[in-house]
């Protein structure tokens, strides 16, 4: 592309419309990650919460980069945004076979971003003039960039693709995926290439973090936690992503240790599918386990380890997340923003039948301080409890794992 330097006085516009981009507001953001997460061929980003984190985290590294370099040289060319975190986004992609997909997100962000800065540029000059060589040159410039940092992410996937098809890595994710699809292989021939013997039950994981700088190693120590709350156990980890590890194990691990072992691994959340057998269960509790993942990135939820077994209910009720909320504030009311004592009070009622003295005991409190929580929920609630409580349980199961801007227990 021919580039001819604007005149000073454009120069001086572009720099100050980039110095309103180096601070987004929260709008543009929102509008440019819904942009690039959008449409039925990015679906599988986009329910992905390490995929989608990373394209949100790379919108945001793309517009400051562009801000950035057009302030210290207002309508120069732009080179591509090259860093770790693009390069990592890149092997997470190509790890799942999304590199169409992605490179699609950027033309769809690039869409948001002419917009936004149309909007910017609009409110720095009332010339007519002005305007129409400000955006000649500011909009050739988006346009340019985005080219350069499609043409690098594309160079550095292939990069990716090249690695990823050599070796015993390439061949144990290779021959999980054929499991997964179910491509036919024999057991036999797939115990060999795996190491891991599926004629037995198996728990799934997904193991992954969304903290931009987390310490990798945190993901496979997580693994080795889970091996170790299974007990005797054979372990199968893959790596599905810088961020993500698909874990199996011959056996069930105990939920309490593998929580308390999680206080050493910050960084770390974990979904669990249900125990199932064979070939098949291999199958279904990995995907029970991205379910459970994929509940708590679209309730946001403060849960760092949840299993199939106890949100599948939940995993359900919220897949059209803004009827779900409606659902519980209408069954809710005032009980929705309670303290948690009588929340957790009325759950522990509900998940004993009604019976107060085994809730109690649950709560390890006193009967008499339940029955008291009981009253104050009740008065709260727009109903009373006992008509209808299995709602009441719903909107409260819902409540508890969807995410309330508070940390991750």
């Amino acid at each position: 592309m021919s580039w001819s330097p604007p005149s000073p006085r454009i120069r001086r516009l572009i720099r100050q419309g980039a110095e309103i981009a180096l601070t987004p507001r929260p709008e543009w953001l929102a509008e440019l990650d819904a942009a690039t997460l959008a449409g039925e061929p990015r679906r599988p980003i986009a329910d992905d919460p390490v995929l989608s984190a990373g394209i949100r985290r790379a919108n945001r590294a793309n517009l400051l980069h562009w801000a950035a370099a057009n302030i210290n040289a207002p309508g120069a060319p732009v080179p591509a945004h090259e860093s770790e975190a693009t390069r990592a986004i890149a092997r997470d992609i190509v790890r799942r076979g999304l590199t169409e997909p992605a490179l699609d997100s950027y033309r769809a962000g690039e869409s948001v971003a002419v917009r936004v800065w149309t909007r910017i540029a609009c409110s720095l000059t009332g010339d007519h003039e002005e305007l129409a060589e400000l955006l000649d040159v500011s909009l050739r410039s988006i346009s340019d960039f985005v080219d350069r940092t499609v043409a690098a992410m594309s160079a550095q996937m292939n990069a990716e693709l090249t690695e990823l098809t050599s070796g015993t890595h390439a061949e144990r994710r290779e021959t999980v995926t054929l499991l997964l699809d179910g491509a036919p292989m024999t057991r036999q021939r797939a115990e060999a290439r795996l190491g891991y013997p599926l004629d037995a039950t198996h728990t799934a994981a997904v193991v992954w973090t969304d903290a931009p700088e987390a310490e990798l190693r945190q993901l496979d120590r997580a693994a080795d936690l889970l091996a170790a709350a299974a007990g005797p156990a054979h372990l199968l980890s893959v790596m599905a992503s810088d961020a993500t590890r698909w874990v199996w194990l011959t056996g069930r691990p105990d939920t309490d240790r593998v929580r308390a072992g999680l206080g050493r691994l910050p960084a770390v959340l974990i979904a669990l599918g249900s125990p199932a057998l064979g070939v098949n269960g291999f199958r279904r509790s990995h995907l029970d386990a991205l379910t459970t993942q994929r509940m708590l990135a679209r309730l946001a939820s403060a849960q760092r380890l949840a299993s199939h077994d106890e949100v599948e209910l939940v995993a359900l009720l919220s897949q059209d997340l803004e009827r779900a909320d409606r659902f519980v504030q209408r069954t809710l009311g005032d009980l929705e923003h309670a303290p948690d004592d009588l929340t957790d009070a009325v759950r522990a009622f509900l998940a004993e039948q009604c019976n107060a003295s085994r809730a109690a005991t649950r709560l390890f409190t006193h009967r008499n301080t339940l029955l008291r929580r009981l009253g104050r929920a009740d008065r709260l609630l727009p109903r009373p409890l006992a008509e209808h409580p299995l709602d009441v349980a719903a909107a409260l199961e819902i409540r508890h794992w969807r995410g309330t801007g508070g940390q991750r227990a």
